[in-house]
């Protein structure tokens, strides 16, 4: 996997036990890991960066070209130490013409917007207000004082480029023909090559990914069609539109992302995966790239992985106290198999890997089988299938379990033969995860058969089933309650969901804080089916899954649909929402 973060030489990392701490001198660093926007470490090091090679640069820009913050964290925290309001692009007054003896080159270097040329004052725009060397040049050069405002690094950079071309335009030096002429080459590899590794192609990659990451983003398609780029982010299970850069920037937007990802950028017409690893907005991100050849280029999808403080807990996922308690201790049986079923796309991953959180301890022996791994876990052993060498899950599975293991954990059964075995491991005395694609828990009993595994073996080796769906939930600065009409209260009371407490519903409004959606953050709503003696003797019959799903309600089990009325009356999610994810049941 290639790394791609700023390096830090080796003479200025921190030491385990190296000394004071230094960032407690610096007021801008202890606000940023008083908030927790920064950590400690990362402060240290950014500062002894700065002392090693005697720059003259604010600490604030060296936090964020390391990528140790986001720009829009800094800004909000310089903002309320200097009592200085932050200015939005939508915000910033129209351009006066620049004073010629300010360099386009130093405007751009330290990332300031110079505007509205007073008789007595110059307004700047800058990253960082503290940065008094660029305070005292602009002074020097203008003759002038300076009234200062904060702006958002990436927005600044946006305004003077188009600085920058309004003032080429009024020169008559600018060519809207440039950029497609600079293009013209894309069939050439190493052209192509060349504009990839070129400056602006490298700036927009690391927007887009840094935006993903401002928006809680899971996914990034960047998709090319005739006449226009489309770059979407998937936000809590949704697709968002946002900005479309030309088409003729596909082919070095895409060779650039495949550079970094070690793919071949010579091959456009066969479907292509890797990986790489960035350090963004103080962040550690894994990204998996998949590439296919579509009508007008390639479409591109990358999915974010967070590596850093991952929430591997249940109560964090959504589940009810009552449902976690009951998988806890289904968890804890020393042998069996749980099996975690849904749709793409519906945290089963996730909940894989808060199971396998909760059992890692260092009497256990855990091993993973995964396609691809995307966590990584401290103590557990995690194998990467790879198809193309033969290391499928089958053969890897029948190499572990004379790994000498406790429990197993399979990325998803997809066939008889890994089936089979993950029975087998069961039956031996492990305890085996795994996850299926069905889409409801009574469902993959019937899977399992329709694979070849015997009803008698499935009785004696399937502890649970667990399936979910994961529901968008309301925006907390925004939500407006409301009471819900009668025939909607009915409903909850004949699900014995009402408490005899009064039902307030929340509706999804939409603010600047979540992006207009109205909704921020997603929980699991889920259905938790256990074997009772019953469903053993139901299968064993033969039945089929919807005896098998009566059988559950009888018993107590909550339906998925059930377990989101819950969250619906809690207030945090809506209604529109569980049916949404739910209206196949």
């Amino acid at each position: 996997m290639n790394e791609i973060e700023t390096k830090i030489p080796s003479s200025v990392e921190p030491e385990e036990n190296a000394g004071n701490v230094i960032y407690a001198d610096h007021p801008l660093c202890v606000a940023l890991v008083t908030t927790g926007k920064l950590r400690p470490a990362d402060a240290d090091r950014a500062l002894r960066l700065k002392e090693n090679q005697q720059s003259d640069e604010s600490i604030g820009n060296i936090l964020l070209q390391l990528g140790l913050i986001s720009d829009q964290d800094l800004a909000q925290t310089l903002s309320q130490l200097n009592g200085i309001p932050v200015l939005e692009k939508k915000s910033y007054p129209d351009f006066a013409s620049l004073d010629e003896r300010i360099s386009s080159n130093f405007l751009k270097q330290h990332r300031v917007v110079v505007y509205h040329d007073e008789e007595d004052e110059v307004h700047a725009i800058l990253v960082d207000p503290t940065d008094h060397y660029v305070v005292d040049a602009l002074e020097l050069i203008t003759g002038k004082s300076i009234r200062l405002h904060i702006g958002i690094a990436s927005e600044i950079e946006e305004a003077l480029q188009e600085q920058l071309i309004e003032a080429k335009k009024r020169s008559g030096e600018y060519d809207d023909e440039g950029l497609e002429h600079q293009l013209s080459f894309q069939d050439d590899v190493e052209q192509l090559k060349e504009l990839a590794s070129e400056a602006p192609v490298i700036k927009l990659v690391n927007q887009v990914i840094q935006r993903a990451v401002a928006t809680n983003a899971s996914d990034i398609h960047i998709e090319p069609f005739e006449n226009t780029l489309k770059i979407r982010y998937r936000v809590d299970g949704l697709l968002r539109e946002t900005e479309h850069p030309s088409a003729q920037m596909a082919p070095a937007l895409i060779s650039r992302v495949k550079i970094m990802a070690n793919l071949n950028i010579a091959e456009r017409r066969l479907p292509q995966d890797g990986r790489f690893k960035v350090r963004i907005m103080g962040n550690t991100l894994d990204l998996r790239v998949s590439t296919v050849p579509t009508l007008h280029g390639e479409s591109m999808v990358l999915r974010l992985l967070q590596r850093d403080e991952q929430a591997l807990d249940f109560k964090t996922l959504g589940f009810e106290p009552a449902t976690e308690s009951r998988l806890l201790e289904i968890l804890d049986k020393p042998h069996g198999i749980v099996v975690v079923t849904g749709p793409t796309g519906s945290g089963k991953t996730t909940t894989l890997y808060a199971g396998l959180n909760h059992l890692n301890r260092p009497e256990k022996k855990i091993l993973t089988v995964e396609d691809p791994v995307e966590y990584n876990i401290e103590g557990v052993n995690q194998i990467q299938v790879k198809p193309g060498i033969g290391l499928t899950f089958a053969n890897a599975l029948r190499s572990i379990v004379r790994q000498d293991p406790d429990i197993i954990m399979i990325g998803e059964i997809r066939d008889q033969e890994t089936a089979k075995i993950a029975v087998q491991s069961a039956l031996t005395g492990h305890l085996v995860l795994s996850s299926l694609h069905t889409n409801d828990a009574a469902g993959s009993i019937t899977r399992f058969i329709d694979m070849g595994v015997e009803p008698f073996l499935l009785t004696s080796t399937v502890n649970a089933v667990l399936a979910q769906r994961l529901v968008r939930n309301l925006c907390p600065q925004c939500k407006q309650s409301y009471t819900p009409p009668v025939e909607i209260l009915n409903r909850f009371k004949a699900e014995g969901l009402d408490d005899n407490k009064p039902l307030l519903f929340y509706h999804a409004v939409g603010c600047e804080a979540c992006g207009g959606s109205g909704y921020s953050g997603r929980s699991a709503i889920i259905e938790l089916l256990e074997l009772s003696e019953e469903m053993r003797s139901l299968i064993l019959q033969g039945r089929d899954k919807n005896a098998l799903a009566a059988c559950a309600k009888r018993e107590g089990t909550l339906s998925m649909y059930q377990d989101g009325l819950i969250k619906v009356a809690r207030g945090i999610t809506t209604l529109e929402e569980v049916l949404r994810v739910t209206k196949e049941n």
